[in-house]
């Protein structure tokens, strides 16, 4: 550890304090027939499980903890395509504090239901006309308030990192941690916490080809940026690593993956169809690397993250049924 990090294992382990009782603790699952198919010992964090249905209410919640009695008084601003708007709104309605959330006008509409119900207020944006973060930096200028962003913030990082700290805990001597990628907070998070435990276990960071900043990033030592990627994995739309997750990323993951949009689709695919489980399509992004293959953990013990289940199942359906997607049909067991 350097005097640079921002982010420690000790940050990790007060926020599972501070998230004891209010989080989930979500379930670790095992398939067979995915084992078959990988050739390999699979542990996949299902954090499609957590309470808003995405590991984002982890950091929320740890976040909206740590402000002073003045800024919890205020209220708080951020900017989400909807996982991180559900999860601080969540927050924000059981610690008493009011949100505002940023939201593009084509978010997926199960996420700004969600959104709506925990009491946040939604101010929309279209994509073409501006970002997120100036708009949000507008109106918080305007508004006096503090930004809590969804993932480049210590607090939101630390938060993330009990995802990690939880698998790595229960499950011992895993050789591989596959996690997906947006903004970096949950992967640098979870390689922080994972590896305060096995210093030796290999983390990959996976990202769509198609919103790939975070690949470039780390393999340049440069950051990179996207700018409104035409993904179907939306939570991984971010523009670019942060200042706080950029040297996180940097300093703790060992290796970075890419998928198709197709691997990603198969991947959900399996998921719902073999497992049973509502996964959204970031949330496949690990779990599509592992069964593609463009990360190898043959013969390895390897936790896999699913980060998230909150899909539009109309919208998924189409995503199955698209001959743009199309998929080989399973082997039944």
């Amino acid at each position: 550890m350097t005097k640079k990090e921002t982010v420690t294992p000790d940050d990790i382990r007060r926020a599972a304090a501070t998230l004891r009782g209010h989080a989930n603790t979500t379930p670790v699952m095992r398939s067979r027939l995915l084992d078959e198919v990988v050739a390999a010992p699979l542990f996949l964090k299902c954090e499609n499980f957590q309470r808003t249905g995405s590991f984002k209410f982890r950091g929320a919640f740890n976040a909206l903890s740590r402000l002073d009695a003045t800024a919890k008084a205020r209220g708080v601003l951020t900017y989400s395509s909807g996982n991180h708007a559900q999860a601080l709104s969540l927050a924000g309605r059981l610690q008493g504090i009011a949100v505002t959330v940023v939201m593009p006008d084509d978010a997926p509409a199960v996420k700004v239901r969600a959104t709506k119900s925990y009491g946040a207020e939604i101010i929309t944006y279209s994509r073409a006309q501006t970002t997120r973060e100036e708009l949000a930096a507008e109106l918080a200028k305007e508004r006096g308030l503090p930004t809590i962003p969804p993932y480049d913030h210590p607090d939101i990082v630390a938060g993330q990192g009990t995802v990690g700290l939880e698998l790595a805990t229960e499950i011992s001597s895993l050789s591989h941690l596959i996690v997906c990628c947006g903004g970096g907070g949950l992967l640098s998070g979870c390689a922080i916490a994972a590896k305060s435990l096995n210093p030796n276990i290999h983390v990959v960071g996976v990202e769509p080809e198609a919103a790939d900043d975070a690949y470039r990033s780390f393999y340049s030592g440069q950051l990179q940026s996207v700018r409104d990627p035409d993904t179907i994995a939306d939570g991984a739309r971010t523009p670019s690593l942060g200042n706080v997750t950029f040297p996180l990323v940097r300093s703790f993951v060992d290796e970075m993956a890419l998928v198709t949009e197709s691997e990603i689709v198969a991947a959900m695919r399996f998921l719902w169809e073999r497992m049973k489980i509502v996964v959204e399509p970031t949330g496949a992004l690990a779990v599509a690397a592992v069964i593609a293959g463009r990360v190898d953990v043959k013969g390895r013990r390897t936790g896999v993250v699913i980060s998230g289940g909150n899909v539009d199942l109309a919208y998924a359906l189409t995503l199955f049924t698209s001959e743009q997607y199309a998929v080989a049909p399973e082997s039944s067991e």
